[in-house]
């Protein structure tokens, strides 16, 4: 179980460094910037969808399971990525898309054609549903979670189609074995060509309700991104069959050697329902992501009563995954940190020395922040639709800032970007031999990560602090963040500081007490 022990770095593909000078991020650029992750020091990337693809929802909107989008290169380039990496000791782990396909995939097209295709099973689609008035409607009363009803008309047959996003994204229908055989030669065909694993895109909800049933209203004490939709999604998310589906996949996963990871979007705010998929007897995923603990403050009693909600609940054979930025949500430098660079080593020291497998998101190494966007500049269609109030997701998917040169290091100078660029002040060039940097800090937390075995494997044990304060124990080491705008003390903290936010303060011995500054972490051992 290698993730255990590792480090995953998300990367978004287009953003990360282009080599062809069209502006769009490639694998051979991924390939040419393998030696900054290796010096780095993490253990294996993670790509967002590489898949070609019309982009209706930028890489999500699969049409070819199989194959490699142009604008990113080809499977020779891909295998060439691969390759590289592994003489690099990375790993490499795709993005798995199984809730629905673009409508411009082969299925799709050939299902629309006709209801006696043989693909029409394929997709989950219904008849009309005659209110009381004699009116036709959708199906049922499932919402889509970019906003609008998750059914369109498909006027040829006259049935709907689901669509739990863009209607470009046809829900797959995985009561139909079809499906589940031609997932098993997906994977096998992506493993075989030496992928380590998958993220697996929205997985608690790939199997759908047989009855389609309305969902019902939300309750008033729901979370507010729950509330958004106005419904539970009880009927179109979370339905028991999906443990069989995952089983499934493990099944597959666990018949190479070494084992593949199953890595799960379980977006469940609910904790006792988000840790069921990690399966009774160790069979379904290897990690599941955790949003709770994401769409917390950065402060010190919310993420402590988040990871320790995680610890009493997680089944024994499970492994907890961290990360505060991805490709969805705000970068945790802006979010988390609001720009402050103290801020934003004590979210690296956090994420780094919690139990389980931290995620970071490509730019998180140098607190890259998210970029402000006019409307023109939009390209996500969910920033398009709630703008002015919500730009979508485009902010947190700018191009890597390498350098402050033009091109930013990403593409050649006099170069349009697929997404403008952010600010060009942090950057890997200044920061990579500035030993006070965000960037040596988080090299330095990775190196001390690999070095101490207790930050690997040991428990987590809660400390007692005042207010504002969060400590922890793994084994011989002790992690201390003040969360807070006052000075602290932490007593029951001996040793020597191994890993200081203040640079300074390191090999500091404490004979028994640690006195932080305010938003201060520190490693001691």
């Amino acid at each position: 179980m290698w993730w255990r022990d590792a480090v995953l770095y998300q990367i978004y593909p287009r953003s990360f460094a282009d080599s062809n000078g069209d502006g769009i991020g490639d694998l051979p650029g991924i390939t040419a910037r393998l030696d900054h992750l290796q010096w780095l020091g993490v253990d294996a990337l993670w790509l967002s969808p590489i898949h070609p693809s019309p982009n209706a929802d930028w890489g999500y909107d699969v049409a070819d399971y199989q194959g490699v989008h142009p604008d990113l290169g080809t499977l020779a380039d891909f295998d060439v990525l691969v390759a590289e990496a592994t003489a690099r000791n990375l790993r490499v782990v795709l993005d798995l898309v199984p809730n629905h396909t673009s409508d411009q995939h082969a299925w799709f097209q050939d299902a629309i054609k006709s209801t006696d295709s043989p693909y029409r099973d394929y997709y989950v689609w219904a008849d009309p549903k005659i209110d009381d008035a004699g009116v036709a409607g959708p199906p049922n009363n499932w919402v889509s979670s970019f906003g609008g009803p998750a059914w369109t008309l498909d006027d040829a047959s006259g049935q709907y189609y689901l669509h739990n996003f863009l209607p470009e994204q046809p829900d797959l229908n995985w009561w139909t074995d079809g499906v589940r055989d031609a997932f098993d030669d997906i994977l096998r065909f992506w493993f075989d060509r030496g992928v380590s694993g998958f993220r697996i895109d929205v997985c608690h909800m790939v199997v759908k309700d047989k009855e389609l049933r309305d969902n019902p209203p939300v309750p008033d004490d729901a979370h507010w991104y729950e509330r958004l939709r106005g419904q539970s999604q009880v009927y179109n998310a979370d339905r028991p069959e999906v443990h069989d589906v995952i089983r499934r996949w493990r099944g597959v996963a666990d018949g190479y050697d070494p084992a593949r990871m199953l890595l799960g979007e379980v977006y469940l705010l609910d904790i006792n329902r988000m840790v069921r998929f990690y399966g009774e007897r160790d069979d379904e995923l290897s990690l599941a992501f955790n949003f709770n603990f994401l769409h917390n403050p950065l402060d010190a009693a919310s993420l402590r009563e988040g990871v320790e909600i995680v610890e009493g609940s997680i089944p024994p054979h499970g492994w907890p995954a961290w990360t505060g930025s991805n490709h969805d949500v705000s970068r945790f430098p802006t979010r988390w940190a609001e720009g402050d660079a103290a801020k934003t080593k004590c979210a690296l020291l956090m994420l780094l020395t919690l139990r389980g497998t931290p995620v970071l998101y490509y730019g998180d190494e140098i607190g890259m922040e998210d970029t402000e966007f006019r409307k023109e500049q939009l390209r996500d269609p969910v920033g398009q639709r709630f703008f002015p109030v919500y730009a979508g997701r485009d902010p947190c998917r700018t191009p890597m800032v390498w350098s402050d040169a033009a091109g930013a290091g990403f593409t050649g100078a006099g170069v349009e970007p697929w997404l403008p660029f952010g600010s060009l002040a942090r950057n890997v060039d200044a920061q990579r031999d500035d030993p006070d940097s965000i960037l040596t800090f988080c090299r330095d937390a990775l190196a001390v990560r690999k070095e101490l075995g207790d930050l690997r494997g040991a428990p987590y044990e809660p400390l007692e602090t005042g207010d504002g304060v969060w400590a922890w124990r793994r084994g011989q080491a002790a992690v201390v963040l003040n969360l807070s705008d006052n000075d602290a003390v932490v007593d029951g903290v001996v040793g020597t500081i191994r890993l200081a936010t203040v640079r300074g303060r390191e090999g500091e011995s404490l004979q028994g007490a640690i006195r932080m500054g305010p938003f201060e972490g520190a490693l001691v051992s």
